[in-house]
């Protein structure tokens, strides 16, 4: 059975390209392009995992994050924070929102997968 990952990024060159890699490592790929899909996404789709930009449109990935982790039926599902925002500021508030990773733009798609591959071997 393949793993399912949530990708929310406005950038279409990101998503095309998270997409195509993931899907080539077996993954099943479900997407959205603002933060009002994002969690539209993840309450539909049940993800194992979510890779979540933070300047999104509608709702930012801060708030995303936090509202599924407040949520007892997602806040085991890893997010992992995908940004082009690197300061140590940005990186404490996404901890604080809940985010478990936190991998900064431009970003080698070998080092995002290893991330993910460690979080879906994990015991929920």
């Amino acid at each position: 059975m393949s793993r399912k990952i949530l990708i929310v990024d406005d950038e279409p060159n990101i998503v095309f390209m998270l997409s195509h890699r993931l899907k080539q490592s077996g993954y099943e790929v479900v997407t959205g392009r603002d933060g009002q899909e994002a969690l539209e996404m993840a309450r539909k789709e049940n993800p194992d995992i979510i890779i979540l930009d933070l300047m999104l449109p509608k709702m930012n990935g801060y708030t995303v994050c936090g509202l599924l982790k407040r949520d007892a039926a997602f806040s085991k599902i890893p997010v992992i924070m995908l940004t082009a925002r690197a300061q140590e500021s940005d990186k404490k508030q996404g901890r604080e929102a809940g985010a478990d990773a936190y991998v900064k733009k431009p970003f080698k798609s070998e080092e995002l997968l290893d991330i993910i591959e460690r979080f879906l071997s994990q015991p929920q």
